[in-house]
Order: C-alpha cells, then sequence, then structure tokens
C-alpha cells in the first residue's frame, strides 16, 4: 500500500498524545475521588464500578482518529487489471525427444494441456499466436484476438523429427510480432513464450536471436519442460533402442536472460499448467494502483459511531 499523501501520516504522532493526555486525566479523576471518599468506603460508596468498560470507547475513538488520519493521506492499493493491448507469441519445441514421457502423459500432451491453460487465463483482448518448431519453425496461427483458432492450432501439435531449432523459432516469432498492425500508432507490448526440452543444434544462434528480441523489447519467457529421465524409443536396425533425452535447461535459461524474459522449469504436468497460468496473469495483465480513501474513511465513520453509541449507552455521555 502506498499513499499519494504521505506527509499527512505524520498526524499519527497525535494519537501517543491522546493517549497520554486520556492517562493523566484518569489519574487526575481518581484523585480528585480520593480527596472527598475515603479508600475503606469506596465499595460501599460504589459497589459496580464500570471497570473496563471506562475506556473502551475511548480506545475506540482513538482507532477512529487513527483511521481517519490514514484516510486523509489518500491510501492506494496496486492491482492487476487485464490489459488493453498486447500480442504472445507461443513456440513449441515438436521434435522426437518430445515424445518421451517421463512427464505423463508425454511431453508434447503436457505442452499442448499447459498452452491451453494459457489461453484460459488471458484475457479475450490479448493476441495470441502459435509456432512449432523441430529442425525448423512452423507458423500455425498468427497472434489473434479469436483464441479458438489458437486452440485449434495447439491442438494441431504433432511430433516433427529430429532438429531444434529454438533461434529459428524466435526470430519467426519476432516477425510475428513486429508485423502486427499498430494500434493508436505504438506496436502493442509483446512476449514469447517459448517451451523446449532441450538445446538448440540447428539453425539460428538463439542467444543471437534472443539479442534480438531484447533489442525489440519483447522478452522471451522460456520453459525447459522434462526430467533427467526421459527416454524415446529409436529404431537402430532390426531392434528399437530406448535412447535417453535427458531436459536440458541451461541455455533457454541463457535465452531468457539474454532477452529480459524469465526462465521456468517444469518436471511434470501440473507444475507446466501453474507455470503457463503465471505468465498468463503476468503477460495479459498490468498492475495499476487504485484509491481506496473511501474504504478507509467509511472505517473511521463508522468506529466514531460504534464508541459514541457505547459511552451513550454506559455513561449517557459522549466521553
Amino acid at each position: 500500500m502506498s499513499f499519494s499523501s504521505p506527509l499527512v501520516l505524520l498526524g499519527l504522532v497525535a494519537i501517543p498524545v491522546l493517549i497520554r493526555w486520556y492517562v493523566s486525566q484518569q489519574r487526575r479523576r481518581a484523585r480528585a475521588a480520593q480527596a472527598f471518599v475515603a479508600p475503606a468506603l469506596t465499595l460501599s460508596l460504589a459497589p459496580h464500578r464500570p471497570g473496563w468498560r471506562r475506556h473502551a470507547p475511548m480506545l475506540v475513538f482513538a482507532i477512529a482518529v487513527a483511521v481517519l488520519i490514514v484516510a486523509a493521506a489518500r491510501p492506494q492499493q496496486t492491482v492487476a487489471v487485464p490489459v488493453d493491448s498486447a500480442a504472445t507469441m507461443l513456440a513449441n519445441d515438436i521434435s522426437s525427444s518430445m515424445m518421451a514421457t517421463d512427464v505423463r502423459p508425454s511431453r508434447l500432451i503436457t505442452a499442448q494441456r499447459a498452452a491451453t491453460r494459457f489461453l484460459a487465463g488471458v484475457p479475450s483482448t490479448v493476441l495470441v499466436g502459435q509456432i512449432e518448431f523441430a529442425r525448423k519453425p512452423v507458423l500455425l496461427q498468427s497472434p489473434t484476438t479469436d483464441h479458438s483458432l489458437t486452440q485449434a492450432a495447439i491442438a494441431q501439435l504433432r511430433p516433427g523429427g529430429g532438429g531444434t531449432a529454438i533461434g529459428d523459432a524466435i526470430v519467426t516469432a519476432l516477425h510475428a510480432l513486429t508485423t502486427l498492425a499498430p494500434k493508436g500508432g505504438k506496436r502493442p507490448p509483446s512476449a514469447i513464450v517459448l517451451l523446449s526440452d532441450g538445446s538448440s543444434n540447428v539453425g539460428t544462434s538463439p542467444l543471437a536471436a534472443a539479442r534480438q528480441a531484447k533489442a525489440l523489447h519483447i522478452p522471451v519467457y522460456t520453459i525447459a519442460l522434462g526430467t533427467p529421465n526421459g527416454t524415446i524409443p529409436i529404431k537402430r536396425g532390426a531392434r528399437t533402442v530406448n535412447t535417453p533425452v535427458p531436459v536440458s535447461s541451461q541455455e533457454l535459461g541463457q535465452i531468457a536472460s539474454s532477452s529480459g524474459g524469465r526462465a521456468y522449469t517444469a518436471a511434470d504436468s501440473a507444475n507446466a499448467s501453474a507455470v503457463y497460468a503465471h505468465l498468463a496473469t503476468q503477460l495479459g495483465h498490468k498492475k495499476v494502483k487504485r484509491e481506496i480513501t473511501a474504504s478507509f474513511a467509511g472505517g473511521g465513520l463508522v468506529m466514531l459511531l460504534f464508541g459514541s453509541v457505547l459511552s451513550l449507552r454506559w455513561f449517557g455521555r459522549l466521553a
């Protein structure tokens, strides 16, 4: 929480002064009572003393004053609201290693389900496109607000053979994002969400592509999907051999860092969905400050009224 007029909060120093004044008044009242009544006769003259009730209204009044001072400082709360315009390109690795079942039911199916979770989490105003890549990238769907088209493209993802052209995938995504029609004279804020299980081994240098993305102010958020124990069956002559395809996250982390994005890892389907849900919130919303003065002012006035009711009910006076 922040304040538009923070200097007003200096008024809170009056609260301890008020409490000290009240305590001194209570002591003066006690001394005055002792001057007229012998201590031995106090119980017989006032058998039903108010006890804690004597101080409750004043405590409520002090809290109310503190709340009203905070209200006068115009408190603000940061909240997330849907963006009016933004674009995200999803880039999914479909190389043969994505058939590994160490992330059940498979790495690729998990990626598809997580991408669907992303679509469900972003506002309808966000443009979302889809790229698949193995040895070369393919633009399945240009960024669009018709998320049903992007969902259909996600459903088309199928294993695409050997090779992992991460750099080329980033370049293709950048082209799709930078050629979008400007809105209000400006290109919409954009980002790339790239999921893979390994390092690039063909095509453009992924780090060079990441630096290009940073120059265009388009961060790349990478997700390394898989475990060190992944394997896929590969035919070698007449027999089939389970070949290890351990996840490799180091290069993906460097890509994210070089582009101004962030790297994530996911070792199971639940974690992958959680990452995409988080990114949907992060990329589809912006943080704005909203003033909540009315809430504090209303609360302070209610407490003043409550303290007054207590004082009138118990003592027949306001203070």
